[in-house]
């Protein structure tokens, strides 16, 4: 299993939201296939089909916790989350 499939093994747990590292969530949803834009601290991630935007902000090098928590809501939403 590799950090990216750890990463998201970890989100969808829900059991470490605290400790999701900024860069690698970001990295995470760019190979989910989100296209980022930064404006200023705010980085907004878009995805044809998927109706939300994702917008993160850092909080030290941790993502922001209910950043986390949203992100993994959309995963599930658009079943995102599968593993193969």
């Amino acid at each position: 299993m590799g950090k990216y499939e750890k990463l998201l093994d970890l989100i969808l747990r829900g059991t470490s939201d605290a400790n999701v590292s900024f860069d690698d969530l970001c990295q995470l949803l760019k190979r989910l296939g989100f296209e980022e834009r930064v404006r200023g601290s705010h980085h907004i991630f878009r995805k044809e089909q998927i109706e939300e935007k994702i917008n993160l902000q850092k909080d030290g090098s941790k993502a922001k916790i209910y950043q986390v928590r949203q992100v993994r809501t959309v995963i599930l939403k658009y079943g995102m989350g599968e593993t193969k």
